[in-house]
This record gives C-alpha cells, sequence and structure tokens, in this order.
C-alpha cells in the first residue's frame, strides 16, 4: 500500500517484471512512454492496470537502468559492458534531446564516438552484452559498428591478408608457412582465437558474413582453423546441454566443413579430418556436408591408423562402425584394383580394427561381418587376423547359436591361413567341427603337391562324409627319396586329423538321427527303455577314434 500510494504509475515488461514508477519521472525523459500516458484519458485505468511494454531490449535489466537514469535526473555511468543495452532501451523508449538536453540516447552515440579507441577487451565485451537483444542491436546498426571496429584491431596487430585472400590456391603455395601446416590446424592457435570464444554463434556468424566467408562462401584457411578452435571449445559446452544448444552452431560447422573441403588434403592430414570429423559431429551438420567430408576421408584411408578410426558410436554401439563401413566402401570405390598396396594396408588395418570392436555386447553379426567382408579379397595375403577378431567375437557373445557361429564364419579364406591359425581352429570349441574341417581340407588341397598322388587318395563319399587313406607301401615307388619320408609322415598326421574330424562330423549326424527318432516315439506314446535313453550320449562319445 505504502508503495502504490508513493508510485502512481504500474509498467509491465515483457509480461514477467512490473515496476512501480511516477509519471511525471519517467515521462520527463521518454517520449514513448509520455505519449501513452497523454493517450490514457482515464488515469485511474493507469493506476490500476499499468502500462504493458512488450519486446523491450534487455527485459527487466535494461528498464532498470532506464529507471535509474531517470530519477538521477538524467545521470548514470556507461561503461562497454552496458553501452549497447543503454542506447538500445534509450532508441526504443524514444529518450531524445526534444525532451532533455543531454538525454540518454545523445549521451550513448557520444560514448561510441571513442570506439575506435575502445581495447580489444572493451570491444569483445560490447558484442558479448548484445546476446540477449541481437535482432534489436543489429537493426540499430551497433552490431555493425563493432565488427568494423574488431576487425580494424585484428588488422592491426597480424597480416589482414591471411584474413580475406587465403584461398585454395594460397594455402598450397604458402607450405612454409607455419599456419599451413597440417599438424597445426588443431594445436597452433592465432591470437584472438582464444577471446572470441565467449561470443554467442549468431555473433560468430556476424563476424563471417562481414568477412563474405559464411557457407559456402568460406576460403579461407585461417577462418576454417578459426571455427575449428571455436566448434572444440563450445563442444564442450554442447555435451552437457539439450539439442537447441547444438542447432545453434550447425551453420558454423557446415561453414567450417566446406572451408575444409575446399583446402582438401593440401592443409589437412588424414589425421586432421578425423578430428574435424569428431567435432562437428557434436552439432549435426548437414548431410551433404557429412557426405563431402567422409569422401575426402575415405579416400585417404590408407593414411589412416586405428587410434583415428576409433570413432565413438551415437546409437549404442561403442563405436561407429556404420562411418567406417562407409569410409572403407569410398576408399575401395577409389582404389579397387589400381593401388593394391593401399588396399593391403587398409586390410591390416581393418584387421586390427575388428579385434577392437569385437568385444564390444551390442555389436550385431550383420554389422561385424559387414566390416569384415567390405574389403576384396585379395586386400589381405592371410586371414589370421580376421579369424583371431571372430574368436574375440564369439567369446564375448556365448549365446549364439550354431547356425550364427558357422555364418560368422563364412568371411575367413581358409586357403589364407596359416597351419597355427588352422591348428587354433580346429581345437577351438566355439567353432563348428564341419567349419574345422573344411578349414583343414582347404588347407591340405593347398599344400599338397599335385604330383604326391602316390602318397595320399581323397575320395567323396557323399555331400557331408570323405574318406582319406593312404596307399600301401608296396604301391609306393621304390626310387623314393628317404629324405622326403618326415613330411610325408607330418602329411600323414594332418591327414588322420582331418579324418578324425570328418568322423566327429558323422557322429553328430547320428546322435541327431537318433534324437529326432526318440522324439517320435515319445509323441506316439511308444515305450523308451531308460537305459537304452542313458546309454546313446555315452555310446556317441566312446566311439574309437
Amino acid at each position: 500500500m505504502p508503495l502504490q500510494g508513493l508510485c502512481d504509475l504500474q509498467i509491465h515488461v515483457n509480461g514477467q517484471h512490473t515496476f512501480f514508477l511516477h509519471q511525471k519521472v519517467i515521462s520527463r525523459f521518454s517520449g514513448k512512454l509520455k505519449k501513452i500516458i497523454k493517450q490514457e484519458k482515464k488515469k485511474t485505468q493507469i493506476k490500476n492496470s499499468g502500462i504493458e511494454i512488450l519486446d523491450f531490449p534487455g527485459g527487466a535489466e535494461g528498464f532498470e537502468l532506464i529507471s535509474r537514469f531517470c530519477y538521477n535526473n538524467g545521470n548514470i555511468k556507461i561503461t562497454a559492458s552496458n553501452v549497447c543495452l543503454l542506447h538500445c532501451c534509450a532508441n526504443f523508449l524514444e529518450m531524445t534531446e526534444k525532451l532533455s538536453t543531454f538525454n540518454l540516447l545523445n549521451q550513448t552515440e557520444n560514448f561510441f564516438e571513442g570506439l575506435f579507441y575502445w581495447s580489444w577487451h572493451d570491444i569483445i565485451t560490447s558484442l558479448k552484452s548484445c546476446e540477449y537483444f541481437l535482432n534489436y542491436a543489429d537493426s540499430c546498426g551497433l552490431i555493425q559498428k563493432l565488427m568494423t571496429s574488431l576487425l580494424a584491431k585484428i588488422a592491426q596487430n597480424s597480416d589482414i591478408n591471411n584474413l580475406f585472400g587465403l584461398s585454395t590456391s594460397s594455402a598450397s603455395s604458402s607450405s612454409s608457412s607455419d599456419q599451413m601446416k597440417p599438424s597445426s590446424i588443431s594445436t597452433n592457435k592465432v591470437w584472438w582465437f582464444e577471446e572470441m570464444t565467449i561470443l554467442s554463434p549468431k555473433i560468430i556468424e556476424h563476424f563471417l558474413r562481414t568477412l563474405g566467408a559464411f557457407g559456402s562462401e568460406n576460403n579461407s584457411l585461417l577462418l576454417t582453423r578459426f571455427l575449428l578452435y571455436y566448434l572444440k571449445t563450445a563442444a564442450q559446452y554442447c555435451k552437457s546441454h539439450d539439442m537447441i544448444s547444438r542447432i545453434e552452431y550447425s551453420c558454423l560447422a557446415d561453414t567450417a566443413v566446406k572451408g575444409v573441403i575446399l583446402m582438401g588434403k593440401t592443409a589437412f592430414s588424414c589425421r586432421n579430418l578425423f578430428w574435424v570429423l569428431r567435432i562437428v559431429c557434436v552439432f549435426g551438420i548437414s548431410k551433404e556436408c557429412r557426405g563431402n567430408l567422409e569422401k575426402l576421408i575415405g579416400g585417404n584411408l590408407d593414411q589412416a591408423t586405428l587410434d583415428d578410426i576409433l570413432v565413438c558410436g551415437h546409437n549404442g554401439g561403442v563405436y561407429d562402425v556404420n562411418l567406417v563401413l562407409r569410409l572403407i566402401r569410398v576408399f575401395v570405390h577409389i582404389n579397387d584394383k589400381v593401388c593394391v598396396q593401399k588396399l593391403k594396408k587398409v586390410g591390416r588395418l581393418i584387421d586390427k580394427y575388428l579385434r577392437e570392436i569385437a568385444p564390444d555386447q551390442s555389436l550385431k553379426i550383420s554389422k561385424f561381418l559387414g566390416i569384415a567382408e567390405s574389403l576384396p579379397d585379395y586386400a589381405r595375403d592371410c586371414f589370421d587376423g580376421v579369424y583371431r577378431a571372430i574368436d574375440i567375437y564369439l567369446e564375448s557373445h556365448p549365446t549364439l547359436s550354431l547356425e550364427e557361429r558357422s555364418r560368422l564364419c563364412r568371411c575367413l579364406n581358409y586357403e589364407k591361413l596359416s597351419l597355427e591359425a588352422c591348428k587354433d581352429l580346429a581345437k577351438n570349441p566355439r567353432i563348428s567341427p564341419r567349419i574345422a574341417v573344411q578349414a583343414l581340407a582347404s588347407q591340405n588341397s593347398s599344400s599338397i603337391p599335385t604330383t604326391n598322388n602316390n602318397f595320399v587318395k581323397e575320395t567323396k563319399v557323399s555331400n557331408s562324409q570323405m574318406v582319406l587313406y593312404k596307399k600301401n607301401k608296396s604301391d609306393s615307388s621304390s626310387s623314393s627319396d628317404q629324405h622326403s619320408l618326415p613330411e610325408q609322415e607330418h602329411e600323414y598326421m594332418r591327414l588322420n586329423l582331418q579324418k578324425m574330424q570328418w568322423r566327429v562330423v558323422e557322429l553328430e549326424k547320428i546322435c541327431k538321427d537318433m534324437k529326432g527318432q526318440m522324439s517320435k516315439m515319445v509323441k506316439t506314446g511308444a515305450i523308451i527303455p531308460p537305459a537304452h535313453t542313458r546309454a546313446l550320449p555315452r555310446l556317441c562319445r566312446s566311439q574309437d577314434f
């Protein structure tokens, strides 16, 4: 009640805050409020409901500064941190010289006349203060004034040609400069990079538009480097905030990517390109920019390391397997049947990658096989690395069915497995005996000379059975070299192992058929002696191999 008695005017600012003021005090400096008060014929209505002001620049903070100015008889301390807000508020409320000499609008304009002498820190501080009323500040011409002054400060302390004219051609011709080295892209920074990271993405967009380097117009390596540094700093903030914050940076991320693509591998190494990909993916770049960046990376995949391609997943997986698969496809499309050595280098890299991703519990068989089968067969001289990755995957996924385990092994080229890998595969309890026999058969067929027909014969009995036997000693040529006997015995032992594996397959089939018959007998109501039922597995296990 005492407050209402002292103040005869209520002003509601942006529907959030209410100020109780004196009509005479506020109308003495504000032409807009004076007109509104005069238009109200019924003063009691003003007292009861007040005046509603919408879209007031700066909200309650701005109106509070105006109130202090009015109640302090037109005096207020103007600084670089509040001059933009005071100027916008004074312009909005029409605080001109018509009402009062040296009114607020005039005072702020006089302050801006010394803008050329402002320090770098003052300009950055003033730009930072405009974030909450950026559109209004831009309409008043303040942003353009501050940007011009900002560029003048940069020009005073650096070569302005690097800022405006550094295109692809100049980038390739200036490789001697430290700023052009690929290793400096993510490590070195220019003196003004750090200062400008406190500015909002909208202000940075104004900065780039002023230079004519926004979006597809970006042809400056220096500005591309600045954007990547800026986005790297902003990524720490965006990871802990909602998607709206990330969207604000998406246009800047696209601009950075377009600059990277334009410079290409003349300024960015493969490792730098992966670094760029990790940064910009936080902000959800456009599909076109992402595709072009992946094409650039995929074409240089032979220069990548394991650490480069271990990109974190975004859809529940530990690693982004889909990304690596797309990169491999790009590389194969470019280098297929042209650069075999590059393909083999990528083949060794992918084998390491398979072993790294194999323990991932959420990795599906289709994704694992997609990576394993993405390269042509001649990209690998040896498939031992693929087998090791399969073994790790099977160990980490113990619930896989026999069919799934068999499907997983189909990506192996058994003829390109070493003897040690085949031995390990044959003894591996996680791999079907049928697969083990196929691997041994391929190993034998590739290692046994075709001229050694007097030693081994091979006869197919059926689709699922193979009998191997050694001829009698009398069938052997009497002129055989005695030094070849140890090698023949070695081959004979391997073939015996193969024979044992086939016997296992046969017995598995017999057991499966007998169990099926027993199930049918149970369903039909036949009586099965318990002794036979218990002896069946034991009978299968007690076969003499």
